[in-house]
């Protein structure tokens, strides 16, 4: 199981990844979910992944087999929009699909994978897409500024109260780390290191791109004083009065 969320705010996009898997307690890995292509001055994508390891490695490796190829088929290199982008991972999901799910439903193994592409082309806007195990996708909107994939609940409550096309970079990223804790704090499926990246709009170029692992000072600082934040609040709130509300 992993985590990842991505956001789209006014001045660019916010991507957060996990990089753990497991089949069973006893077969824990670390593997990264975020891939990153990148042509200074005309454009930044970034996919992450979740769902079924060897579903995602499969897409991410075509997708870049197709870039390092550059023979006639759709590209995250050469497409003109984000929209076609989304279309070219879709293919690839497709194309895996065809070769690979009915020996994976063959042993018992359903064919699961979901990502989410973001970023900028020169001549348009910033965009971010959810793209599902069909190879189909939906866009982020101003009504709907992030998407979420693998395990999405524990991390949702936060985003929803604080995440809107305003929100400044610094603060999605505060926000995606805070998501974050709460999936590791009720997850064990999900952990460290972390893969944090901020992209600017209209700078074409990767702003900062981080790996957090547990001695990362400011994520320890994070997880505590939110920790210690909550508690506090909840103390502070009155308890229930059963006879007011009976009366």
């Amino acid at each position: 199981m992993t985590y990842c969320v991505g956001m789209l705010l006014d001045q660019g996009l916010v991507f957060l990844s996990d990089s753990r898997t497991n089949a069973g307690v006893d077969h824990i890995n670390t593997f990264r979910k975020m891939t990153v292509w990148e042509k200074p001055g005309e454009r930044v994508l970034v996919l992450l992944t979740a769902g079924n390891l060897a579903v995602s490695q499969a897409v991410v490796n075509l997708l870049g087999e197709r870039v390092a190829d550059d023979d006639g088929h759709c590209s995250l290199v050469n497409a003109p929009n984000l929209f076609e982008a989304a279309t070219c991972v879709g293919e690839a999901v497709r194309e895996v699909h065809r070769r690979d799910a009915a020996a994976l439903k063959e042993f018992g193994v359903d064919f699961n994978t979901t990502l989410i592409l973001g970023g900028q082309i020169a001549g348009e806007v910033p965009r971010l897409f959810s793209i599902y195990a069909a190879g189909n996708f939906i866009e982020a909107s101003r009504d709907t500024p992030y998407f979420q994939i693998g395990e999405s609940k524990y991390g949702k409550p936060i985003l929803d109260r604080v995440i809107n096309p305003a929100t400044s970079l610094d603060e999605g990223a505060k926000c995606a780390l805070i998501s974050m804790d709460s999936t590791i704090r009720s997850n064990l499926s999900v952990g460290l290191p972390l893969d944090l990246l901020y992209y600017r709009r209209d700078e074409f170029r990767v702003a900062r791109h981080v790996s957090i692992g547990s001695d990362d000072a400011y994520f320890a600082m994070i997880r505590k004083r939110w920790g210690a934040e909550l508690r506090r609040v909840f103390q502070d709130l009155p308890n229930p009065d059963w006879q007011t509300a009976t009366d």
